[in-house]
């Protein structure tokens, strides 16, 4: 599948905001945000004219995107599920989103970003209710355990990880048990319990267009 493999700080610059795609960096002062605001490219610093509407909602919609590193298919094939639903399409479309494998071993804490996450969950490094899977965009459910294959516990990075877990604060809507490295749901996230800075409204309006 394509995905995107240039430095993830561009994407940061290009949205002028930080969208935590490195982990425990974003936080340092190697962020590239802080040392540079503007955008990537030889006119970044200079002057640009004011949005439009579209121009706004298209930011909007990729700045959901990179954060959750899904490809536009996959965005919009989200956003029709989450049309059909019950309830506010825009919290249906981020409850989705925040269900997925790679995003949920992320909020755990047993992944310093969602790209490693991904990877992670992709190399076979996680068993839900007992059961091994490998499928990133898989949306776990109430009662689901994740947890990890204990032979990938002799990885010295995830051993580091598993190390650092005790520190973590999670979600309300996830339990971790950092003594066994692995977590459960314990509920469908609402939209109070979702930090990610995104005003979903104006990707309702994108693909409503």
């Amino acid at each position: 599948m394509a995905r995107y493999t240039g430095s993830v700080c561009r994407l940061c610059r290009r949205e002028g905001e930080k969208l935590f795609l490195k982990g425990d960096r974003c936080y340092s002062a190697k962020c590239s945000v802080d040392r540079r605001s503007y955008a990537p490219g030889q006119h970044g610093q200079g002057r640009r004219s004011k949005p439009s509407e579209y121009g706004l909602q298209l930011r909007e919609k990729q700045k959901l995107r990179r954060i959750y590193g899904v490809l536009e298919a996959q965005m919009r094939r989200y956003f029709e599920l989450a049309e059909r639903k019950q309830g506010v399409t825009g919290e249906n479309l981020l409850q989705m989103l925040e269900r997925r494998l790679d995003n949920v071993v992320y909020r755990l804490g047993l992944a310093g970003s969602r790209a490693e996450a991904r990877q992670m969950v992709r190399h076979g490094h996680f068993m839900i209710n007992g059961s091994k899977v490998n499928i990133p965009s898989y949306l776990v459910s109430v009662g689901d355990e994740i947890a990890l294959v204990e032979s990938s516990k002799k990885s010295t990075r995830i051993q580091q990880i598993v190390d650092e877990l005790g520190a973590r604060t999670v979600a309300d809507w996830l339990e971790l048990d950092a003594e066994n490295a692995k977590g459960r749901i314990v509920s469908l996230p609402t939209r109070e319990q979702i930090d990610t800075p995104i005003q979903e409204h104006l990707i309702i309006e994108f693909y409503s267009r």
